[in-house]
């Protein structure tokens, strides 16, 4: 059985300032999530389940979804703040999302093999899909064996300002043991890889340190581990506003109990995105040379 791609859309409505303007970046007009698909189809994925929000369904589905049909076989699910387990009730305050785990566990139905989880909006590159597929491909018929695609972190800079990543230790088996979020980090004017530290110190990092980009594998038992962690949770934080139920919370609690491993995989892939307006046009730029290249068709399908 063929892996499944499952991609974070819930926020595109939002971020994006409406699905109209969805931002063309490729010479044909291609967006950043036609890339992924791409590259996802070529690796070996066998469909596409993306989760969004009931407000932008219809456009989603004619302006977006359709154009995959005859790429890869396409779900869609669903993530609301008023979808919780049995026995809790959303706060009425509560318009913020409950963060990338809930939106994960909207999956679930949908999903009975290993799977990957992305952000719509990030530039994962060729490399990293295949990375991913492979390993997925081979925990098959397995449990509890996870994975995350580290970047090296001097591959996922913005030329434009600081960026905000998860700084990853691993051990001498490449197997994730802890995540430490770090939401200043950038390349100093003396070329070497920085981040504020929580004394506002500049502290060097290794150009190649691996770092996350929300990009995971996962076999189908996460559902329900996902399940009980969103529980202790909504314990704790359900009259909390701003609180967001994360993916690299719920790994790191796994591996902290020893239920599972997440294997780091590496990939020599440069990520790229839309931090700020002025990276448009190198994003732009990177996509024309990466066809010029030979990486991808000048038009993709």
């Amino acid at each position: 059985m063929k892996p499944t791609l499952f991609v974070l859309a819930a926020g595109m409505g939002s971020r994006y300032g409406g699905l109209k303007q969805l931002d063309g970046l490729g010479p044909n007009g291609e967006t950043i999530m036609d890339y992924s698909v791409f590259d996802a189809a070529r690796a070996g994925f066998g469909k596409i389940v993306f989760v969004i929000r009931h407000t932008f369904e219809e456009d989603f589905r004619t302006k977006i979804a359709s154009k995959y049909q005859g790429i890869l076989p396409v779900e869609i699910v669903f993530q609301e703040t008023s979808y919780l387990p049995e026995g809790y009730t959303c706060p009425e305050e509560r318009t913020k999302p409950w963060g990338t785990n809930h939106a994960v566990l909207m999956g679930k139905d949908v999903i009975k093999e290993p799977f990957a989880v992305i952000n719509a909006d990030d530039f994962y590159g060729k490399e990293s899909f295949q990375v991913l597929a492979d390993f997925l491909k081979s925990v098959e018929n397995e449990k509890n064996r996870y994975c995350m695609v580290g970047y090296r972190i001097g591959n996922t800079l913005s030329e434009s300002g600081s960026v905000a990543r998860g700084i990853c230790q691993k051990d001498e088996n490449n197997l994730l043991t802890t995540v430490v979020e770090r939401t200043y980090i950038i390349r100093d004017t003396d070329g070497q890889v920085k981040f504020k530290d929580e004394n506002e110190a500049m502290v060097p990092v290794d150009e190649n340190a691996p770092v996350s980009m929300n990009m995971w594998g996962f076999t189908p038992d996460y559902f329900d581990y996902s399940e009980e962690n969103f529980r202790k949770f909504l314990d704790e934080n359900l009259k909390a506003e701003k609180a967001e139920f994360y993916i690299p919370w719920v790994v790191n609690n796994l591996i902290c109990e020893g239920k599972v491993t997440c294997e780091v995989l590496d990939t020599p892939s440069k990520w790229f995105g839309v931090t700020y307006a002025a990276d448009r046009q190198l994003v732009v730029d990177k996509i024309a040379q990466l066809i010029e290249d030979g990486v991808y068709p000048a038009k993709l399908w």
